[in-house]
C-alpha cells in the first residue's frame, strides 16, 4: 500500500489563524476549541498542535494579528494628517466610522480584553496594542492629550457599537476639541 503523500499547504497556518478569529466572533473565547477552529480552517485537527502548541498559543498568535492589524489602520488615518486640525479630524473618523471600529473588530476586541484579563501574555497584547495607539496620536498631540485621546477613543466606539443614539461627528468633533485644547 502506498503512503499517503501529505498536502502542500504553505497558508494553512494563516488559515487557522484567521479561522481562529472567526471562531471567537461566533462563540467567543470560550467556546473557541480546536476542533471548531479546524472545521472553520478546513484543516486536519492534527494540523493545529502541530502549528500551534496550545489553544492559548494559538488566541495569543491570532490577537496579536488583530491587534497589527488595527494599529495599522489607526496609524495610517493618523499618519496622513498633516496639521493638528486635520489629526483631529483623524481622531473623529476613527470613532465614527469604520476604519478600525467594525462591528466585528469591536466584538472581537470585547473578546481580547476579557481574554487579557486573566492571561499575561494576552494583557502584553494590549499593552502593545495601546502604546501602538499612543504613538501615532503622539505625533500630532503632546503624551497626556495622546493617552487622554486613545481612552477617549475606546471608550466613544465601545459605546458607539451598542447605544441606540450613538454620538453623531459634530458631537464627537467637539469632544476631540475639548480633549486636545
Amino acid at each position: 500500500m502506498p503512503a499517503a503523500q501529505r498536502r502542500f499547504d504553505p497558508d494553512r497556518r494563516a488559515r487557522i489563524i484567521q479561522a481562529t478569529l472567526d471562531v471567537v466572533a461566533e462563540h467567543g473565547v470560550a467556546g473557541t476549541t480546536h476542533r471548531r477552529v479546524a472545521a472553520a480552517a478546513d484543516v486536519p485537527l492534527g494540523s493545529m498542535t502541530y502549528h500551534f502548541d496550545s489553544l492559548d498559543a494559538l488566541l495569543t498568535e491570532a490577537f496579536t494579528g488583530l491587534a497589527d492589524t488595527v494599529s495599522a489602520r489607526f496609524a495610517d488615518r493618523l499618519a496622513a494628517a498633516a496639521t493638528v486640525d486635520a489629526a483631529c479630524e483623524a481622531v473623529v473618523d476613527l470613532i465614527v466610522s469604520d476604519i478600525w471600529a467594525s462591528p466585528r473588530t469591536m466584538l472581537l476586541s470585547y473578546e481580547l480584553y476579557a481574554f487579557a484579563a486573566r492571561n499575561p501574555p494576552l494583557r502584553r497584547v494590549m499593552q502593545g496594542w495601546m502604546a501602538k495607539s499612543r504613538a501615532a496620536l503622539g505625533q500630532h498631540f503632546a503624551p497626556e492629550t495622546a493617552r487622554a485621546l486613545d481612552a477617549m477613543i475606546e471608550g466613544l466606539t465601545i459605546h458607539r457599537s451598542v447605544d441606540p443614539h450613538p454620538a453623531g461627528r459634530a458631537e464627537v468633533r467637539a469632544i476631540v476639541a475639548r480633549l486636545v485644547r
